[in-house]
């Protein structure tokens, strides 16, 4: 049955604003608990931003390269059953300035056919596409996978039957989670495979990549005077790279990976037709 109208207000007034207090589930016990309440099989891939991806000249051809939006594209023409949200939960909860809240979550698959109408409507395949467009016109980043919170607030299910693709800004969504939750569970968001962020001669160690709140993951560093990307730590979103202005920092994709890689990660924990 879906949620009630009335259940939205009550996430907003208690919509978690300081997400320092993620830093409890640190502890063995509560993380084992949170994440069995609230992520357990989750996956959620991120996806760098089309426009940070740069061509290694010497190695790639660029009418070979696949932009990120391509895999969203794919999964999209899989299935049968498109549901857009009106808002983002998260944005729409933190009185978002920065980033539009009503550019929402897309969710497909047949658990979507139980969310309330109120909160969104069906959308053909060409309309999904055109919104993912919009919200990387926008500068939000995507996630995509399984997600056991959408199936918690949506009151839909089961959850390998709920394809996500969240729409996120760095200040408001759960981005703003990862550097302060445990490994256990900060480790359900991961890069997409074949993605690469190098740090390149041009960098004059500005420190523009590493301003407070830039970096999704806390992995980039500016010691001695150059940029240093932790490479277990950065989920590739590409951010880094589009606030250099030396364009010192690269955003690669290795064709032969992305797709066939992600899909079967993704293919692991939520059903894909």
């Amino acid at each position: 049955m879906a949620r009630p109208d009335w259940l939205l207000g009550f996430i907003r007034k208690t919509f978690p604003r300081d997400m320092r207090k993620l830093r409890f589930t640190r502890l063995p016990v509560a993380g084992r608990m949170v994440e069995r309440m609230f992520f357990e099989g989750d996956r959620l891939v991120c996806l760098p931003r089309d426009a940070t991806i740069q061509v290694d000249r010497e190695v790639a051809d660029p009418g070979q390269m696949v932009l990120p939006t391509a895999l969203v594209d794919h999964v999209i023409d899989r299935f049968d059953f498109h549901f857009l949200m009106n808002f983002c939960i998260c944005r729409d909860s933190m009185e978002c300035r920065d980033y539009p809240p009503h550019l929402g979550c897309l969710f497909m698959g047949e658990a979507a056919r139980g969310i309330n109408e109120n909160w969104g409507r069906p959308v053909t395949r060409e309309e999904a596409k055109a919104h993912i467009r919009t919200c990387q016109e926008k500068g939000l980043i995507h996630f995509v996978g399984k997600s056991k919170l959408d199936t918690l607030w949506l009151g839909v299910g089961p959850g390998e039957n709920l394809f996500t693709v969240c729409n996120c800004c760095p200040c408001c969504c759960i981005t703003r989670a990862i550097p302060h939750m445990p490994l256990r569970l900060s480790e359900k968001i991961v890069r997409a495979p074949g993605v690469t962020v190098t740090v390149t001669d041009e960098c004059v160690g500005c420190g523009a990549c590493a301003a407070d709140g830039l970096c999704i993951a806390g992995a980039v560093r500016v010691p001695d005077g150059r940029a240093v990307i932790s490479d277990a730590d950065c989920r590739g979103c590409g951010r880094c790279a589009e606030a250099c202005p030396q364009g010192a920092i690269q955003v690669t994709v290795d064709p032969e990976r992305f797709l066939a890689e992600s899909l079967d990660q993704l293919a692991a924990v939520v059903h894909i037709p």
